[in-house]
């Protein structure tokens, strides 16, 4: 059923900013219900009906018929004598009307609809629809590499990805919008939002995880598509969309062009509907494949899906300092006003104002050697009020300069060469233990590790350190390794035996076991043995 054109100017928005904006609105939802039912005219009598079923209660019939000849004045609504229930001259004179949508008053009403339901919209991330619209790709694929594709097939399937691509594009962008608006709400309850959280990165790795699969497949049939000739899918498309154009439409553009060139309307309009369609692939091939210097819109959205996980953590964070009570200075403030407003008098106020900040007497004041004196031998309580307590005497010098201490010449420098030739004493003696551990450890050439002997402490500790870096060093399956300690003073080789047996290396504080191993220890600080080692 299509609703009537109207000859008056139409304000078909008119009756939004009327004082019963919402009788005018519950209305015209008849009117669309009625459009659904395929009920052509409504009277006044059924309007009230459908109002109180809809309500559970409706205006009086007068007030209905003057409603519905504004929205007639608006260009809303058309209205028809009914005389279909006239039996007498008198019913015949009297007003009575038959209702009817125009095409302004439907187009109004699909518009709010449209801006209802997408103020209501939360959104989703579809992975449904990313495996939908693989299908539809490999269905199309299939038609592309037949020499005469049905175009029924392609043109059906070419709309059914379209349509799926549009919700998944719309809904996402409505998702990540109420997401954004979720995770910055500040006011959220704690227990509601971190069971909404678990629920939410659950759900976003998920579609994660299916964006990085199922994306990388479409892309992938997109490329292999387009090798296969989309575009001869798409002049299908178009030819068919063109057939389904209704003629004596009203005049555009490209109809006006088409008359004063003498082409042919058709042909026009057959250009015009392949140029939709080769705007609707490369939207869709931008959606999924990137370039060199521009990512895919799915890989922007899965970036920020991946970016949003984090600040859920970060507001977690914050929710979980607020519970635990971490201080926040307004908070404090709001709280402490609150408490002055159910203090009892005045006194409890100056009480609450001394303890909450901390105005008591100022006996942390540097005073002089008199007073602390006289203080050890007549101790007064911290609780005695500052009228009732002895005076405290300052020092006039904190007064004047604010710093008790006495300018005047420095300090004396303490001599510590003492303590500078200990400290050389005790990095000399270190450094001959350990020259002296080198020369222990190097060996004339590849021996045994249960030939080293006995090691003292020095060498023991310089003998750990090259074997934990031969053995960091060595890489799975190998036999041999050769590494040089971090300084440069030592290099050690390691080779496994055959038939290794158990060594042991004995020290002051017992004896070291383990695997038997070929070792060649240089200490590379000694000239002669490196310069003989490279020979």
């Amino acid at each position: 059923m299509d609703a009537i054109a109207d000859p008056v100017d139409p304000k078909p928005f008119a009756h939004l900013h009327q004082q019963n904006a919402a009788v005018y609105r519950q209305i015209m939802g008849a009117f669309v219900q009625a459009k659904r039912r395929f009920i052509v005219h409504l009277r006044p009598e059924d309007v009230r009906d459908a109002l109180t079923a809809a309500t559970g209660g409706a205006p009086e019939l007068p007030a209905i018929s003057d409603a519905l000849s504004s929205l007639e004045h608006w260009g809303n609504l058309h209205s028809d004598p009914d005389t279909s229930r006239v039996t007498t001259v008198e019913e015949f004179h009297r007003a009575r009307y038959l209702y009817q949508m125009t095409i302004h008053g439907d187009a109004a009403e699909e518009a709010l609809d449209t801006y209802d339901q997408a103020l209501g919209r939360r959104g989703a991330l579809q992975s449904v629809a990313l495996v939908d619209i693989a299908a539809q790709l490999r269905i199309l694929l299939e038609l592309a590499r037949v020499a005469g594709p049905d175009p029924a097939k392609a043109h059906l399937s070419l709309l059914a990805l379209v349509d799926r691509f549009k919700d998944l594009a719309a809904n996402a962008q409505a998702f990540m919008g109420s997401l954004a608006r979720t995770i910055d709400l500040q006011d959220a309850e704690a227990e509601a939002f971190l069971a909404y959280k678990d629920q939410l990165i659950g759900y976003l790795e998920r579609f994660i995880k299916d964006l990085v699969g199922t994306g990388a497949e479409i892309a992938g049939l997109v490329e292999q598509l387009e090798q296969a000739g989309v575009g001869r899918l798409l002049d299908i498309a178009a030819e068919r969309a063109a057939q389904d154009a209704a003629p004596g439409g009203p005049p555009d553009s490209a109809s006006t062009d088409a008359e004063k060139t003498g082409e042919d309307p058709r042909q026009v309009e057959r250009t015009n509907s392949r140029l939709l369609w080769q705007d609707r692939w490369q939207g869709f091939r931008v959606w999924f494949v990137s370039t060199p210097h521009h990512p895919s819109q799915a890989m922007q959205l899965r970036t920020q899906a991946r970016a949003s996980i984090p600040r859920l953590l970060q507001v977690v964070s914050a929710l979980n300092e607020r519970r635990s009570g971490r201080s926040d200075r307004a908070a404090d403030f709001r709280t402490l006003a609150l408490w002055f407003a159910e203090a009892p008098d005045e006194a409890s106020m100056h009480r609450l104002w001394r303890s909450a900040f901390g105005l008591s007497p100022s006996r942390h004041l540097t005073v002089d050697a008199d007073t602390l004196e006289a203080r050890q031998e007549d101790p007064v309580s911290p609780g005695t009020a500052w009228n009732q307590a002895p005076a405290l005497l300052i020092s006039p010098r904190l007064r004047k300069t604010g710093s008790y201490e006495r300018r005047g010449k420095p300090n004396k420098v303490i001599d510590r060469s003492e303590q500078r030739r200990y400290l050389a004493d005790l990095a000399a003696r270190e450094a001959q233990e350990t020259a002296e551990a080198r020369a222990r450890l190097a060996t004339p050439g590849p021996i045994r590790l249960s030939d080293l002997g006995a090691l003292n402490p020095p060498e023991f500790r310089l003998f750990l350190g090259l074997l934990g870096d031969a053995l960091a060093t060595k890489v799975p399956g190998a036999r041999r390794v050769e590494t040089t300690t971090s300084d440069g003073t030592m290099a050690i080789q390691l080779v496994e035996l055959d038939r290794p047996g158990t060594a042991e290396v004995r020290t002051p504080h017992g004896i070291f076991r383990g695997p038997d191993h070929l070792v060649e220890i240089t200490d590379l600080t000694d000239l002669s043995r490196t310069e003989e080692r490279s020979a």
